[in-house]
């Protein structure tokens, strides 16, 4: 391919950051839109950015042969169904994650994609921030030897609106899931068992609604190293983004990006500027890198830097950090499946 044709399902706030990104590439270019509530403010919106279609209807899409690639963009429980007439139609794949809420379906969707024989990567786009790559280089490199803990710190500015909440999964499956793969990226080793505790801090809504705003799990993976990760929604701060991985030959710890590097100090104290405020100012180049080197792939046929079992991997590690969560202990991601068949649990998970 020398010019990869994209279809965007989903117009949301995502799908226009990746149409935007999309856009400065010239290997790319975007055939189509859809959204269910397209109307003249998205089709205002593609005028201006010269997209020439937009449509209420993904079948559309995924239909037209002159579309090379889809990007899914829409809510999670649209991600399946979409995946599988992507694949069966031949088109390559980008989808935000998680790939679902149900890891049989997610077996079932990658299991498509095998058989069609196109490419599918996971909206993982940490993997592509400056700072966490380079904690994986140093690791890969044996700069610090072999890991033997490694943490990462994830807070949001401000919780989601409690509509959100409803949606989203809870706060494994949302947010940590994140943080599970940046565990399996940094220190390049499975995670084998997970324990998992969390409370509601912030705001009791989101405990009405059956989810945590506060939550620490412990991990072991199978290299031998273990992993320590903290969520909460709200950091009053900003945008808290730690990463370390501690070896048997020193460490390598990242930190929050800041909007300037000045300090300013005083007899009063030294001060700075708080960090960047949320994810889409401190991801920002991340998106862009991610966005580009998809279409690399498909142009060139070099390999995804997260795939579809990436997708796998770290929704099992939410799934066992949910059922850990609910039966107060730690539980291994090779009886999650199991656990989770289970009678008991069934209605709970």
């Amino acid at each position: 391919m020398n010019k990869i044709r994209i279809g965007i399902i989903g117009a949301g706030r995502i799908g226009k950051i990746h149409a935007d990104n999309l856009l400065r590439l010239p290997q790319a270019e975007i055939a189509a839109v859809s959204d269910l509530f397209a109307g003249p403010e998205l089709e205002a919106w593609a005028a201006d950015r010269g997209i020439a279609r937009v449509t209420k209807d993904s079948g559309d899409i995924i239909a037209d042969p002159q579309i090379d690639a889809i990007f899914i963009c829409s809510t999670t429980d649209t991600h399946v169904p979409l995946i599988k007439q992507a694949a069966q139609a031949g088109k390559h794949i980008f989808c935000e994650k998680p790939v679902s809420m149900d890891i049989h379906q997610t077996v079932e969707a990658l299991e498509a994609v095998r058989q069609a024989g196109v490419k599918l990567q996971i909206g993982f786009n940490r993997r592509f921030d400056h700072n966490f790559k380079r904690v994986r280089e140093h690791v890969q490199g044996g700069t610090i030897g072999d890991p033997h803990i490694v943490k990462i710190t994830s807070r949001d500015p401000n919780p989601p609106h409690p509509d959100y909440i409803k949606v989203s999964g809870g706060i494994f499956m949302d947010m940590m899931i994140h943080d599970f793969d940046m565990a399996r990226y940094v220190s390049g080793s499975e995670v084998e068992e997970v324990y998992a505790q969390g409370n509601v801090l912030i705001n009791p809504v989101i405990g009405e609604l059956g989810d945590l705003d506060t939550a620490i799990v412990t991990l072991r993976f199978a290299n031998g190293a273990l992993g320590v990760i903290d969520n909460s929604r709200q950091a009053v701060y900003g945008y808290d983004q730690r990463v370390e991985v501690f070896g048997s030959k020193g460490s390598v710890a990242v930190s929050n990006d800041h909007p300037n590097t000045a300090e300013i100090s005083t007899a009063e104290g030294i001060v700075r500027d708080k960090p960047l405020h949320f994810f889409l100012e401190r991801y920002n180049a991340a998106y862009i890198e991610e966005t580009q080197l998809f279409i690399e792939s498909l142009t060139n046929g070099s390999p995804l830097i997260v795939d579809g079992n990436d997708g796998l991997q770290a929704e099992l590690i939410a799934l066992s950090a949910k059922l850990s969560y609910k039966l107060g202990r730690p539980v291994k991601t090779a009886e999650a499946i199991r656990l989770l068949e289970s009678e008991q649990l069934k209605e709970t998970v």
